[in-house]
């Protein structure tokens, strides 16, 4: 073997972001100064990973809340959208590489997770081409900086899981989730409505389209903040609501779940809520996002 360092390069930089450190650095500090920090330390937050056009504004308001001076590691988990994953996987590289600096991917976790036989490697393709964790590294380099150095990332991909996965799942990272000094990122955007994404749900009692998206998504993340993963199993059954971080935040919800059982207090709450464009007639379409944080008290 030989011990040269891989790297996963910022594929999405140039194009979802931009690839200037110096004006990276600037946008994401001109979005955190704007927003508070009322749940702070966060354990875990839910952000959107469009963008940063879209979404760039919303997610400072999740990432406003992560403490660098406590966060040692941090568990990014985000949906696949390329290829067709039934567990989880994890990366094959050292390295993921931002435009503001480089994350090291912790190795000695990956070993302890491989050896639970629940996971399987992805392909540097298949790392490159996905969007879902990349979207967090620069917010997460931006949110860490002040400790550069003293943290590792654990990028967790998550396939398309059935309840009873999302749960054992769950079960393997409430240990890591129980660590002050553990951060966890769970990658999602809400509701994608339109004739693209094949979905339209319309409630006309709510009014506009928009507002009947607003009603759908806030229905979702009221049930998320009663951190129940049933509820939300039901929630989607009913509504199909396509929130494309589902097993994500599954998962995420039965590792409280488990903690919870075990006597710990946590609450999480949403900070934030937006959507791309407001839908008004079946033409339009739009993409919804939402920033939240789970605090351990």
């Amino acid at each position: 073997m030989s011990n040269r360092v891989l790297c996963r390069e910022a594929s999405h930089a140039g194009s979802w972001y931009t690839a200037s450190g110096p004006q990276l650095n600037a946008q994401l500090e001109g979005w955190l100064s704007q927003v508070q920090s009322t749940k702070r330390p966060a354990r875990a937050i839910i952000a959107p990973h469009a963008g940063y056009t879209y979404c760039g504004s919303c997610a400072a308001h999740a990432y406003k809340q992560v403490d660098p001076n406590i966060t040692r590691k941090v568990f990014i988990l985000g949906p696949s959208h390329h290829v067709p994953l039934s567990r989880c996987a994890l990366s094959s590289v050292d390295i993921y590489r931002t435009p503001l600096y480089d994350l090291r991917i912790d190795q000695k976790i990956y070993g302890e997770l491989w050896k639970t036989g629940m996971f399987e490697r992805m392909s540097l393709q298949t790392d490159e081409d996905e969007h879902s964790i990349e979207m967090h590294l620069p917010y997460t380099a931006k949110a860490m900086e002040s400790h550069k150095d003293e943290f590792t990332i654990i990028p967790v991909l998550v396939g398309a899981l059935s309840e009873s996965k999302e749960q054992e799942f769950g079960k393997l990272f409430s240990k890591y989730l129980a660590d002050p000094s553990n951060l966890f990122v769970v990658s999602s955007d809400f509701c994608h409505w339109g004739q693209r994404f094949r979905y339209s749900y319309y409630d006309e009692s709510q009014g506009e389209i928009y507002r009947s998206i607003e009603h759908l998504d806030k229905m979702g993340m009221s049930i998320i903040e009663q951190l129940d993963p049933v509820s939300f199993s039901n929630y989607l059954k009913k509504y199909h609501n396509t929130i494309c971080g589902r097993h994500p935040i599954g998962v995420l919800l039965n590792a409280i779940n488990e903690l919870q059982k075990n006597g710990m207090n946590m609450s999480f709450s949403f900070l934030n809520y937006a959507q791309s464009s407001q839908c008004r007639n079946w033409q339009d379409s739009s993409v919804s996002y939402a920033a939240g944080a789970l605090m351990v008290h």
